[in-house]
């Protein structure tokens, strides 16, 4: 069977980006600040914070880069620690150690969210902040999560890369604890090939992150509406030059429209090959909670009755072979998602590593598979038909005992 060619293509940028960095093109205009008033930037910043609800956003080079300077800007001491989910991107634990703080890891339960026993027992009085990863858009339970932070006063940061348009009770994804840092990498919902936003309703933040960003000497009078806390934090803060610059801004702003009928059209076909999933006695999709309206722009999956290392691997090969591109998480030496694989965070001070089983189980047998959501609903009937095919040719006689 052909393998699939487009599960990894993004969407065409609009038409109307083309005339844009046609004009920044010919005008050489790049740098966010050189423009009196409405760069690029600035449009995108005003855009994204209407379209949230909050009033500060801060466009900068990466999700990454929005996280570090969230935690700096919240200005946390040396060797602070964080609680992290344990499933999440190598570059959420590592934008902690960017910011001289430390992670400390919470198990992650087989629905691929956050183990609440767990981030019980770690949120301790040595936790100065969480930071909560909505890993592949899987929205741990908020509630009880926020509540947690503000009975101890504890600043709380969502890394919402995956997670742009997911709802929570109706309210954004994002806009839930005091700093929210989203991506635009090419792999996520709106494709700027890199770029990230940091989203607030707090001015002192966002203008502390502002200069961190790099708004150097009066490029901060730029951001509307912040001139006291600017001039509070002018030559005080390091300069860690995290800007987006204007073509990033050309190509991601004329996509935020698109936001909604990306949603819409991800929901339904991630919901139509989740459905044929869970037919099959050997692969489960975990189903949202309740308070959760879904975003997602990929699929995640348990395999079912695989007792063995080997017979993961061999669902992977028998995917491919049917032109599937799957992978079991925990199955690459090398895959950034598995926690045993953080080596940077052995030689951290006062947090010896954990061995966090239930995640590491979940992470031996938990799928991953993109489904962006430009797919047609032939594609979807293909990935569904031969992810199923492949557990069915793993499991082989006990597949037909079941009588699939």
């Amino acid at each position: 069977m052909t393998c699939s060619r487009n599960v990894y293509d993004a969407e065409p940028i609009p038409e109307g980006a083309g005339a844009e960095i046609e004009r920044l093109l010919q005008s050489g205009d790049l740098f966010r600040y050189t423009a009196a008033s409405d760069a690029p930037v600035t449009l995108l910043e005003r855009d994204f914070a209407a379209m949230m609800g909050l009033p500060y956003a801060l466009a900068v080079s990466s999700c990454s880069a929005a996280l570090f300077l969230a935690l700096k800007a919240l200005d946390l001491p040396r060797g602070a620690r964080v609680l992290v989910p344990a499933f999440t991107f190598a570059a959420v634990p590592s934008a902690v150690v960017h910011a001289d703080c430390v992670p400390v890891l919470v198990e992650v339960g087989s629905d691929f969210r956050i183990d609440l026993e767990d981030f019980a027992a770690r949120i301790d009085e040595d936790i100065a902040a969480v930071l909560i990863s909505h890993m592949r858009g899987h929205t741990s339970d908020m509630d009880v999560i926020a509540a947690a932070c503000a009975a101890r006063g504890l600043p709380l940061i969502e890394d919402a890369a995956h997670s742009l348009g997911t709802l929570w009770h109706g309210r954004k994804v994002g806009t839930l604890g005091r700093i929210g840092c989203f991506s635009f990498q090419s792999y996520k919902l709106v494709n700027g090939g890199e770029g990230g936003m940091l989203l607030t309703d707090d001015p002192d933040l966002v203008a502390r992150a502002v200069i961190m960003s790099g708004a150097y000497e009066h490029n901060w009078k730029k951001h509307d509406g912040l001139a006291a806390s600017f001039a509070r934090w002018q030559n005080r803060l390091p300069l860690y030059n995290m800007r987006m610059q204007n073509l990033s801004a050309a190509v991601i702003r004329p996509q935020l429209p698109e936001v909604p009928r990306r949603v819409r059209d991800g929901r339904a076909g991630h919901d139509h090959v989740a459905e044929r999933l869970n037919r099959s006695p050997w692969l489960s999709v975990p189903p949202p909670l309740p308070p959760e309206t879904r975003a997602p722009d990929s699929i995640q999956f348990n395999l079912v009755g695989f007792g063995s290392d080997d017979e993961a691997r061999a669902f992977q090969t028998a995917a491919a072979e049917r032109g599937g591109q799957v992978q079991v998480f925990g199955l690459a030496a090398d895959n950034a998602r598995a926690f045993w694989n953080w080596g940077f965070l052995d030689e951290l001070p006062g947090e010896p590593r954990r061995d966090l089983p239930k995640t590491r189980a979940m992470l031996m047998r938990a799928c991953d598979a993109r489904l962006p959501a430009h797919l047609p609903r032939a594609e979807l009937d293909r990935i569904a038909g031969m992810l199923v095919a492949a557990a069915e040719a793993v499991k082989g006689e006990e597949a037909r005992a079941y009588g699939t």
